[in-house]
């Protein structure tokens, strides 16, 4: 009887092992993913920033030499 109330022990002990291990996989996923999302949102921002000094940039030439419709 010892020896099957060690086995299921070991396989409680194993099974909270498991269920710990997916808990920890699933929030460094969830970290990762915000991170990712962090990081487009942030070059979408840069992104949008670039165009419009482009714009800016193209538009102060063309008034500088008369170009303007």
């Amino acid at each position: 009887m010892a020896d099957n109330s060690q086995s299921t022990n070991l396989s409680y002990q194993a099974g909270e092992s498991k269920a710990h291990a997916q808990m920890n996989k699933d929030q460094m996923m969830d970290k990762a993913a915000n991170a990712m999302n962090s990081a487009k949102q942030s070059c979408q921002e840069t992104g949008q920033q670039m165009k419009a000094k482009a714009e800016g940039a193209t538009d102060a030439v063309k008034n500088a030499m008369g170009m303007n419709k």
